[in-house]
């Protein structure tokens, strides 16, 4: 897939977004659970400044832009959660609930910019819009909102799918462990420390494509009406 410096302009904020509103989720259920301790550390912000992991949010995404990797994923600074204070749930309903968060905001913000992307591509509207702008307004406004929308439906959606992946410390193995006996929860939690090297492991040998591709797939062509 070829990148230009165009695509990367709408790239980048639509990453940014979808990383930030997946931690600002964790923190609030977290918060609406009973533990202040994300919205203390300043971390309940669209402010994109506490966010940004030097890593995820800026070296991966550029190594996969150049790379002309076909997906585009990060993350950001994960949010401070101490599920101490998880007072309605309990510690491992609280957990799992706070995990599921993230990636079920990423779909949540998929299917808005899905419909919003389906309501301004309909031939009618553009039509329309046309007759009242003219044709230079539906080139300089309404198409680049379009590829906006199209980058921000295909990266909440990778995001979703990606951090739903069952291995720790990735939401899907948060919600494992949580799911699990207190014995498997326990020969799990030394997986957290290597996950993300196993992760990165399996998408350089192509193994988690079998995983991400056709669910993403059918998502996106869901979503964009393709």
């Amino acid at each position: 897939m070829h990148f230009d410096i165009t695509q990367i302009i709408f790239m980048v904020p639509a990453l940014l977004f979808a990383v930030i509103i997946h931690e600002i989720a964790h923190g609030l259920v977290a918060y609406k659970l009973g533990d202040p301790t994300a919205k203390m550390s300043g971390r309940l912000t669209f402010n994109p400044i506490p966010h940004i992991d030097p890593v995820g949010s800026i070296i991966l995404p550029a190594i996969l832009i150049f790379t002309h990797s076909p997906i585009l994923f990060g993350w950001a600074k994960p949010v401070p959660i101490n599920p101490i204070h998880f007072k309605k749930l309990g510690y491992r309903k609280g957990m799992a609930v706070t995990a599921l968060a993230g990636p079920l905001s990423n779909l949540i913000f998929a299917v808005i910019f899905g419909i919003m992307y389906q309501i301004l591509r309909n031939e009618a509207v553009l039509n329309t819009l046309a007759s009242i702008g003219g044709v230079a307004f539906i080139k300089s406004i309404i198409l680049p909102i379009l590829l906006l929308l199209q980058y921000s439906v295909t990266i909440n959606v990778i995001l979703a799918i990606f951090n739903l992946i069952p291995i720790p410390p990735l939401d899907g193995g948060r919600i494992l462990m949580s799911l699990a006996s207190p014995q498997l929860e326990q020969k799990l939690q030394p997986l957290e420390q290597y996950g993300f090297i196993i992760v990165i492991v399996l998408l350089l040998v192509g193994v988690l494509n079998f995983i991400i591709f056709p669910p993403y797939r059918f998502l996106v062509s869901v979503l964009l009406g393709t």
